[in-house]
């Protein structure tokens, strides 16, 4: 009996996983703000059927109360964020809300599944990271001078990131975790957002090819950094988040095409010098020759993979224990075998609809500094996505890179969360810079118009030439 509502639950978490999908990408076509607050709204519904559906499955399999208490927190928490969120930032982005909230959503079903103590954990860190988060967007809207700190960022950032060299421990082969006390934290995490705001910062001032040296030098130390802690995930992806920043700000091919074959000899001189790097190509290469070794957990992610098929097994009806790491690094994995490749598909574009919404505040900001702000954290947020499917899929090398809120970590989620309600912040800025720029053309259209009627008794109407 439990397996066949197992299976029937599985199609309809799809059937509602495949609608809140088409939802996000239906919001960006229509301009009616009643027809986007329905939509809205029914990608609330959807979320809570989903969550609904996939507890109901966990605690038929377990007939354990603690989860029936865990998904009525959930609900209680979301809806709490849905409803005051909108009501204190009148400007927000409520589709980006609904995302947060989703995501975070599937990543607390699989945690249940694996583990419930991890998802207590992981929910109680983001519960309280949302809360203290949601004053950044009042932050960016109230201080002026953040386009102002550029080498503050610079220094600050560097100091944090190379602060692994004095007080680090090394995790999973990395030499880039800190440890004080009970807590543990990864800084390059952070410093990524330093690493953006420092960018953008200085990109937006540079008048002469000199200063974009300067910044490339300063940037290329942080790369250089993550390069000796083996944190090769964190080095490529601040790698490509300055590369895309320099040629958005510059507008010349010439940086782009030069990074990228700088970056590509950089990639090249990596596997001849660190033996680290050579065992991770070389398992990417051909995991099933060392599938007793280092191999295990690629080929363990495709068979998990393949044995889900489009539909998935089912939830709890698959073998995700099999997977190394997988409430982390591999949790897609998981995902792909209980509930298939079509929800895996759909959970991409899921993020991919995040990062649409990042380019669009990204190019209706009118100053500088707020476009590669945007573009910045937009670029880190898909790269990271990139690198950790392509990762768990065999498509690249494994770097040991997260899905945003999905995956177990609190430094990750923590620190999405921050890039999300600056995000947030500056939809809001886009926004007041748009109703700003329409109320001046407006007054000036009216101003226009009476100049014209002063301007008309200098002739006769027709009216006045027949009288």
């Amino acid at each position: 009996m439990i397996q066949i509502v197992t299976v029937i639950a599985k199609y309809l978490i799809l059937i509602m996983c495949l609608v809140y999908t088409l939802s996000c990408f239906t919001m960006f076509r229509p301009k009616n703000r009643e027809r986007q607050g329905d939509l809205l709204d029914n990608q609330v519904i959807y979320m809570f059927i989903f969550l609904f559906l996939c507890y109901a499955v966990l605690f038929l399999r377990s007939f354990d109360l603690k989860i029936l208490i865990f998904f009525a927190a959930q609900v209680v928490f979301f809806e709490i964020m849905m409803i005051l969120f909108p009501k204190i930032y009148k400007r927000c982005s409520r589709l980006l809300i609904n995302n947060t909230c989703f995501l975070l959503g599937v990543g607390f079903v699989i945690l249940t599944r694996l583990s419930f103590e991890l998802a207590m954990k992981q929910f109680a860190i983001a519960a309280i990271s949302l809360i203290v988060t949601s004053l950044i967007p009042l932050m960016m809207q109230k201080i002026s001078f953040w386009s102002k700190l550029g080498w503050f960022y610079a220094i600050a950032g560097f100091v944090l990131l190379a602060s692994v060299f004095v007080i680090g421990v090394q995790k999973n082969g990395s030499y880039n975790w800190v440890r004080i006390g009970p807590l543990a934290f990864q800084p390059s995490e952070f410093v990524k957002i330093i690493f953006v705001f420092f960018s953008a910062a200085l990109l937006s001032k540079a008048k002469e090819f000199r200063d974009l040296v300067k910044i490339t030098v300063i940037a290329a130390l942080y790369v250089l950094v993550l390069v000796v802690e083996k944190d090769l995930g964190g080095a490529l992806l601040y790698f490509v988040i300055y590369l895309m920043m320099l040629y958005v700000a510059t507008a010349k091919p010439s940086y782009l095409l030069g990074g990228l074959a700088a970056g590509s000899l950089a990639a090249v001189i990596a596997n001849l010098l660190f033996s680290h790097v050579q065992i991770r190509v070389a398992v990417w290469r051909d995991p099933f020759s060392m599938i007793e070794g280092r191999g295990t957990q690629v080929c363990q992610s495709l068979f998990a993979i393949g044995t889900g098929g489009w539909f998935g097994m089912g939830l709890g009806m698959g073998r995700p224990f099999d997977i190394p790491v997988r409430e982390s690094d591999f949790i897609f994995s998981v995902i792909s075998e209980e509930f298939g490749a079509i929800f895996g598909l759909c959970l991409i574009f899921v993020l991919i609809s995040c990062f649409i919404l990042f380019m669009d505040i990204s190019t209706r900001s009118r100053k500088l500094f707020n476009k590669l702000l945007c573009l910045g954290f937009g670029v880190c947020f898909l790269f990271q996505v990139f690198l950790s499917i392509g990762g768990v899929t065999k498509f690249i090398p494994s770097t040991g890179v997260t899905i945003p809120l999905v995956s177990y970590g609190g430094t990750s989620v923590v620190s999405t969360l921050i890039i999300l309600n600056i995000i947030q912040g500056l939809h809001m800025l886009a926004d007041s810079e748009e109703e700003e720029h329409e109320r001046i053309k407006a007054e000036e259209a009216k101003e226009y118009g009476r100049e014209s009627v002063t301007e008309r008794p200098m002739g006769k109407t027709r009216k006045e030439k027949k009288s």
